[in-house]
């Protein structure tokens, strides 16, 4: 009686196997246009998402217990293009990238603490191979509930410190400016992309500093250090690419550049938010700073020549294997420019930016539907006759937009300073159109009025003739920001000064 139902048993074990192993068949034999991965995402049927790029899984901890995700990742969401994203260049622990159907869920198949479907699978394809009797299947219920009873293995991500610690030494340092001088060595290529994951997962958001059409500008903490957040809109995920490529270019940083410290995003499996870490200021914007207050001849020259100084590092190409390419602004105004605490200035919100292809002598054009601001841009760009195709327009482009900025700048320089006003204040209204600034700018050839008192003042005379020839309809006339960079430094020495007051009482 006890052998009959064994083998009744034994019977129904085996149906049971067969119509799971028929299922498992059919589902692998599923046919599909894209790449299938493995997906644990609540937005995923079945556990499978579809895509025309790469499977990715990843981990992280949160709240001191680990998690893992499985998704896919679109290929039109890498940059560059058709590359790679960019966490999946360097060989990182925490995060995998592959492209053959189901390929990532097995990257951290061993980092579970319980067994899965897909552990399950081979032993119930082992026992229909080797027709398990009862006995071996009695072993084998006890085998596949044996990892509940094993004593889980210790994380090696125990808490964020010692995650961070033990994973790259360099978090060991303790400030965001020592592990930059550690990488960089003067590359400027950024940081190893773990340390940046690491550090955006330990920052705390304070206030809010800032708000504009990407989204959103925070002041967070890092270790007591402040840092900007510059938290992006999921609409403008391109955007958020193509600013974390442009900073990370290879001998980008400079003093007069804004600091890049990391990139990540936040996936909450609601919504993604979009994060760019950079050097806080807490001057703010040049916007900002003029608005409030006036400057003297000193800063007045010290601004100008730290902003020139930037555009000229953006401008040049720098020969080499790891050479950085010339790259143009296309968005320079007061409000992209931050004001340091010792009154320089550096460049900030590359977003818009172009670099130059020497090799091709081509421009890296974004893909992204931001234009620059309209009140800044240069007479051919309004009236679309430059050319696009070289890259020299471009920098001529952001040499018209820097001497707008000088002229904010010298309204609130002086002994009765005017009050400040943005360019074009008395033409245009307060958020012109494309027509408006075409009308003024273009047809009937009008710039920004030069008040006389500034042919009184040394200073304020030499920074107008600047502007004007920064400023000239015909881009070719323009100064370059090398030429400029020369000429303020030279305004700023008091030789120059006493010169021009030694040719005043000439001409008397």
């Amino acid at each position: 009686m006890f052998s009959s139902r064994n083998v009744i048993m034994n019977s129904f074990q085996w149906r049971k196997w067969f119509l799971f192993l028929i299922f498992a068949v059919y589902r692998r034999l599923d046919t599909v246009d894209g790449l299938k991965c493995y997906c644990n995402s609540e937005r995923c049927p079945n556990s499978t998402c579809e895509t025309d790029g790469f499977c990715f899984a990843s981990t992280s901890l949160e709240n001191k217990v680990q998690k893992f995700t499985y998704q896919c990742w679109d290929r039109k969401n890498s940059f560059p293009p058709g590359d790679m994203p960019i966490w999946c260049r360097e060989k990182e622990r925490d995060i995998s990238c592959c492209a053959t159907d189901y390929c990532n869920r097995e990257l951290f198949a061993e980092t579970g603490t319980t067994a899965t479907a897909w552990k399950v699978l081979p032993w119930v394809m082992g026992l229909m191979v080797l027709g398990v009797c009862a006995a071996i299947s009695f072993w084998w219920a006890k085998r596949s509930h044996g990892p509940k009873k094993r004593v889980p293995s210790r994380t090696p991500y125990p808490t964020d410190d010692s995650v961070c610690e033990a994973r790259h030494p360099m978090m060991r340092t303790t400030t965001i400016r020592d592990m930059i001088e550690l990488t960089t060595s003067g590359s400027g290529s950024g940081l190893p992309l773990l340390v940046q994951r690491s550090i955006a997962r330990q920052i705390q958001l304070v206030d809010i500093i800032g708000k504009g059409r990407f989204g959103e500008v925070w002041r967070g903490r890092w270790r007591g250090e402040n840092v900007a957040v510059k938290i992006f809109s999921s609409r403008e995920e391109s955007s958020w690419f193509r600013e974390a490529e442009i900073y990370q270019t290879v001998m980008l940083r400079h003093e007069n550049i804004l600091g890049f410290i990391a990139a990540d995003n936040k996936d909450n499996g609601t919504w993604t938010q979009l994060w760019l870490i950079t050097d806080y200021h807490e001057n703010g914007s040049l916007f900002d700073f003029l608005s409030a207050r006036t400057i003297d001849s000193i800063t007045l020259v010290k601004m100008s020549l730290s902003i020139a100084t930037g555009l000229a590092h953006l401008h040049m190409d720098i020969v080499g294997t790891k050479g950085k390419p010339a790259i143009a602004h296309r968005d320079l105004k007061s409000k992209n420019i931050l004001v340091k605490s010792n009154l320089t200035c550096v460049i900030g919100d590359l977003g818009l930016a172009v670099r130059h292809n020497v090799a091709s002598d081509s421009v890296d054009v974004p893909t992204t539907n931001r234009v620059g601001t309209k009140r800044y841009m240069a007479p051919e760009v309004l009236d679309e006759t430059m050319d696009t195709r070289q890259f020299d327009p471009y920098k001529r482009s952001d040499v018209y937009s820097f001497g707008l900025v000088l002229w904010e700048m010298a309204r609130r320089c002086g002994v009765m300073p005017d009050e400040y006003q943005p360019p074009y204040y008395d033409c245009v209204p307060p958020d012109p159109a494309l027509e408006d600034m075409r009308r003024v700018v273009c047809t009937e050839k009008r710039r920004p009025n030069v008040p006389n008192r500034w042919h009184s003042d040394h200073v304020l005379s030499s920074i107008s003739k600047v502007m004007k020839e920064c400023w000239y309809q015909n881009p070719a006339a323009r100064l370059t920001a090398l030429r400029i960079k020369k000429t303020l430094a030279n305004i700023g020495t008091p030789d120059y000064i006493k010169l021009e007051v030694e040719l005043d009482e000439i001409r008397v």
